[in-house]
């Protein structure tokens, strides 16, 4: 079982969509958190050492996770999804374009 983690700033809208999104894609367990210190659900050391790869939202969330977090990153790979913080939850939109761009960094189904 492969452990995917959705990162954006806030954990309010792109990651926890992409999170629902793929949450019953096989072979893989989905999380998602935000890099702000009031996101809903904060990236942390142990959520890190828990993914196997990771899919930021923007170049700037790579950036940041890798100048606070580098140590706790480990073996995970680092993914950027270049999608602007332009949607809503859910957003039509934002649901198609993650399928367009996440599946083929997935285990294939």
């Amino acid at each position: 079982m492969k452990r995917v983690l959705f990162v954006c700033s806030q954990n309010r809208l792109r990651s926890p969509t992409a999170e629902h999104v793929f949450a019953d894609w096989p072979g893989i367990e989905t999380s998602s958190a935000g890099l702000n210190h009031d996101a809903e659900n904060s990236v942390t050391p142990e959520l890190l050492a828990w993914a196997d790869l990771i899919f930021v939202m923007e170049r700037a969330h790579r950036a940041k996770l890798s100048s606070r977090y580098k140590a706790h990153i480990g073996h995970a790979r680092v993914v950027c999804l270049d999608i602007p913080d332009d949607f809503e939850y859910m957003d039509e939109s934002l649901v198609r374009l993650l399928k367009t761009k996440v599946p083929r960094h997935l285990p294939r189904h």
